[in-house]
């Protein structure tokens, strides 16, 4: 699974000083749990951020951003924003606070159920 490392460490020296962070691999690269819910994600040359979907197509407007489109429906809430547009401190800082922010009110995915219909713990 290829992704990019060095962004992939930023995110984490951003993210060290919270509790309950973890990272799992999935979406061809590393995503980046707070709290049990989804926050960032890195790839190749980008990342995904999980944002508040009130200021989704206002920060749409903001250089080296894309929207996460899934099956052909456009996922408002979730954006991505290419390594270029962030290699200044000040620009990936943004980024980082607009994920956190919004983790604190968002909802964390439904624990899955296991096949005897219990809540699976992980």
């Amino acid at each position: 699974m290829a992704y990019n490392e060095q962004l992939t460490n930023r995110i984490r020296e951003a993210l060290a000083h919270l509790p309950k962070v973890e990272e799992k691999k999935m979406f061809r690269g590393v995503t980046f749990m707070v709290k049990g819910k989804m926050c960032i994600s890195v790839g190749n040359d980008e990342m995904m951020c999980r944002i508040d979907p009130d200021i989704f197509e206002a920060v749409l407007e903001k250089s080296g951003c894309r929207p996460m489109v899934h099956g052909g429906r456009t996922m408002k809430g979730f954006v991505f924003v290419n390594e270029e547009s962030i290699r200044g401190k000040k620009e990936f800082n943004y980024w980082i606070n607009l994920a956190l922010d919004f983790n604190k009110k968002a909802k964390a995915a439904p624990k899955k159920k296991t096949s005897t219909g219990r809540k699976k713990t992980s």
